[in-house]
C-alpha cells in the first residue's frame, strides 16, 4: 500500500533536466578504460581520487563523476535548475518537506557552483544546482569522435519500493509522466517522468530500494550503439553487454545495457520522441505485454530485474534497502525466464495481445 509523501505549501524549484551523476568505483584505472577507452567520454579533469567526464555535446564541466571508494555505489544524482534563485526555493521546499538538506558552497563539487543537496523522501541523495564551469563543447570535433560517439546524458533510472508514492512526489516537483506500466488492478510497476522535452529525465522502477538501476547516455544514431557492441567484441569484453541491442516498446528507443567494471549499469540510448507540448498524453502499457520492454519480443535477462547499484546517504554510508511489498514486474511476466510473450485471456476465451492505451496528461 502506498505511503503518502506530504506536499509542501510552497512551489517546488524549477528543474530543467537531469544533469550529472556521481558513481563510487573501486578501481579508477579499470573504470577509465571502460568509460574513456570504450565509451569514448571526454575527460574534463582527473586526479588520484576522481575522474570528471562529459559527452561530446556537453559544455558543462561534467555529466559523470567516477570517484574512488571502498564499495561500488551511487553517491548523488543531480538536476539543474533554471537560475541561482531556484536554490533558495529548493532549500525552503525541502526544509518544509522535513528531509535532510545541505547548502553547499561553490566548489564543493569540482566545476559546480553553489548547490542544495538533499536526501529525498525516496531515500536518494539528490543535488540541485545552476552555475557550473563551461568547457569546450566537442560537437564539431569530428577529429576525436569515434564511430560510437556519445552525445549527452539522457536520464536516470531508480529503483524504489513504492511507485505510486514516488510518482506523486515527482509530480509535485513538476515532472510529467510520458509512459507507465500497470495491471488490471491499477498497480503501477514503473513510470517514465520528464522535465526536458524527451520521454524521461528519471524513470521509476518498482523493486527493493533505494537503488540505482542505471544512468543513460544518448547517441544520435543506432549505428553508434552497434559500433560499441563491435568494439567490445573486438576487445573480447562482450560480457560487459548485459542486454541488447534492441528496441524498447516503452520510449520507442533503441538501447544497449552495459555493465561497468563494478557492475554499475549504463544504458546507451537513441530514438525516443518529443514530449514538449503541454497536453502530451501518457501512454499506459499492460504489465502482461512484454513488448513494452523489448519491441521485438526478446526476453529480458533476469539480472536486469534483480540487480542495481547501492545508494549512499549524505554522510557516505550505504543506505538500507526496503523490500517492495506490492507485486513485482518480474513476478507477473514470463519475459525474464526465456519466453518472449504472455497473453491475457478474454472473457470469451480468445487470447489477445495485452497492448497499451493512451491517456490524457494530468
Amino acid at each position: 500500500m502506498s505511503e503518502s509523501i506530504p506536499t509542501p505549501s510552497i512551489a517546488p524549484p524549477d528543474i530543467i533536466r537531469c544533469a550529472y551523476a556521481e558513481l563510487i568505483v573501486t578501481d579508477l584505472a579499470k573504470s577509465r578504460d571502460f568509460y574513456v577507452g570504450v565509451l569514448g567520454l571526454v575527460v574534463t579533469h582527473e586526479d588520484e581520487d576522481a575522474i570528471y567526464l562529459r559527452a561530446f555535446e556537453e559544455y558543462l564541466h561534467h555529466s559523470l563523476i567516477l570517484r574512488k571508494g571502498p564499495e561500488a555505489a551511487m553517491s548523488v544524482i543531480a538536476y539543474r535548475v533554471r537560475s541561482v534563485a531556484e536554490l533558495d526555493v529548493a532549500e525552503a521546499y525541502y526544509r518544509e518537506l522535513g528531509v535532510r538538506v545541505e547548502r553547499r558552497p561553490a566548489g564543493s563539487t569540482r566545476g559546480i557552483g553553489e548547490a542544495v543537496r538533499i536526501l529525498d523522501p525516496l531515500g536518494f541523495p539528490v543535488e540541485f544546482f545552476y552555475e557550473a564551469d563551461h568547457v569546450e563543447r566537442f560537437t564539431r570535433r569530428y577529429d576525436v569522435h569515434g564511430a560510437g560517439a556519445i552525445s549527452r546524458l539522457d536520464h536516470f533510472n531508480v529503483v524504489t519500493p513504492d511507485i505510486a508514492a514516488a510518482r506523486s512526489y515527482y509530480e509535485g516537483l513538476g515532472f510529467k509522466v510520458s509512459e507507465d506500466i500497470k495491471d488490471e488492478e491499477d498497480t503501477t510497476y514503473a513510470a517514465w517522468m520528464y522535465r526536458k522535452a524527451t520521454v524521461h529525465d528519471v524513470a521509476l522502477t518498482g523493486g527493493d530500494g533505494p537503488r540505482l538501476h542505471h544512468i543513460a547516455f544518448a547517441t544520435h544514431e543506432r549505428s553508434q550503439i552497434l559500433h560499441l557492441c563491435d568494439h567490445l567484441g573486438a576487445l573480447r569484453e562482450s560480457d560487459k553487454i548485459e542486454r541488447g541491442p534492441g528496441r524498447h516498446g516503452v520510449s520507442n528507443a533503441f538501447y544497449l545495457y552495459l555493465l561497468d567494471p563494478d557492475g554499475h549499469r549504463i544504458e546507451i540510448y537513441t530514438h525516443d520522441y518529443y514530449t514538449g507540448d503541454p497536453d502530451n498524453p501518457t501512454l499506459t502499457w499492460d504489465v502482461h505485454d512484454n513488448q513494452r520492454r523489448d519491441w521485438w519480443g526478446t526476453p529480458v535477462v533476469p539480472s536486469w530485474y534483480a540487480n542495481a547499484s547501492k545508494v549512499l546517504d549524505l554522510d557516505g554510508n550505504v543506505r538500507d534497502v526496503v523490500e517492495r511489498l506490492e507485486t513485482r514486474e518480474s513476478d507477473v511476466t514470463i519475459g525474464a525466464d526465456g519466453f518472449s510473450y504472455t497473453r491475457k485471456e478474454e472473457a470469451d476465451g480468445q487470447k489477445v495481445g495485452a497492448g497499451f492505451k493512451l491517456g490524457n496528461q494530468a
